[in-house]
């Protein structure tokens, strides 16, 4: 039913955020990969959003990619698996980290997370296989996005933190090739 918002961002309180489109607030719950990806508070921000209605309340969740939310939409399909568990693990790894626990068939990555057991993480795999595609972590398609993406999951890939990976991200250049992305990224971060 909503599929995106855009709009000023007005508060902050991990996992939820409040995002103001033409006078009206919404509260948006959100992983913590989005949540330290968010502008200041006042800014302008869009987020996609998947809206679950239950019986005691409506809900909206919201990503920052794509990736992010096809990921989530995939994680709730399982059963057993709602809308907070989902939201746990994107807060807990990357989509791309999950789709590689998943390919790799890593449980003890996914038992790492609050909330999920042995059994959870083993059903989870199970179900994912072949389902998470190796495009869902990278960000939205945009001019320069796939070199952006490309230097995104060589960080990833070589363990640092999506929180570092992106503050990386933002101090390269605009016009910086895949190599020497990766070769400033890598500068940056030792500092």
């Amino acid at each position: 039913m909503i599929g995106r918002l855009s709009g000023t961002l007005l508060e902050k309180n991990p996992p939820q955020v409040l995002v103001e489109c033409h006078g009206v607030g919404y509260e948006v719950q959100v992983s913590m990969g989005t949540f330290y990806n968010l502008p200041p508070l006042g800014e302008k921000v869009t987020l996609l959003t998947h809206f679950v209605v239950r019986e005691d309340a409506q809900l909206l969740y919201g990503f920052g990619t794509s990736g992010e939310r096809e990921g989530f939409r995939e994680l709730i399909k399982i059963s057993g698996v709602g809308p907070r568990t989902a939201l746990a693990v994107l807060s807990g790894m990357s989509v791309a980290e999950l789709a590689q626990a998943v390919a790799q068939q890593e449980a003890g990555r996914l038992v790492k997370v609050p909330g999920i057991g042995k059994k959870t993480a083993e059903r989870l795999l199970l179900e994912l296989k072949g389902k998470l595609g190796a495009d869902l972590g990278a960000p939205h398609a945009q001019p320069g996005g796939d070199v952006e993406a490309d230097i995104l999951q060589a960080l990833l890939a070589l363990g640092y933190s999506d929180k570092e990976a992106a503050a990386a991200l933002k101090a390269l250049p605009r016009d910086v090739g895949v190599s020497e992305g990766i070769k400033l990224a890598l500068k940056a971060l030792a500092k």
